[in-house]
């Protein structure tokens, strides 16, 4: 397995994923990685819909990663821009699949 991008971690039942959502965007998209000031990275995301508990944004990322809504739940984050999802799945897949997301 290649290494993992910073915004992701392998746990034992798939990946965690470290996000940034802007919800009311003008469209969805997956901007890349950003750097923050702690020095932690997460993935830039815009949804066009409201804020509405991560489902717009788990759409967006089942969509992206190629896998059903079912196998993403929101772990935290559930009403802060800053949002933590778990992948379940085989974990060198969806590294692959994490890694070829846009940097």
């Amino acid at each position: 397995m290649g290494a993992l991008p910073g915004f992701a971690r392998q746990t034992d039942s798939g990946l965690l994923l470290f996000l940034r959502v802007t919800p009311n965007a003008g469209r969805d998209a997956i901007d890349g990685s950003q750097t923050r000031d702690d020095g932690s990275v997460v993935l830039r995301v815009r949804v066009a819909a409201v804020a509405d508990k991560g489902r717009a944004v788990i759409a967006l990322i089942a969509k992206a990663l190629g896998v059903p809504k079912s196998s993403i739940a929101l772990v935290s984050g559930d009403t802060h821009r800053l949002k933590t999802l778990s992948v379940s799945g085989p974990a060198d897949a969806l590294a692959a699949r994490a890694s070829a997301l846009p940097a």
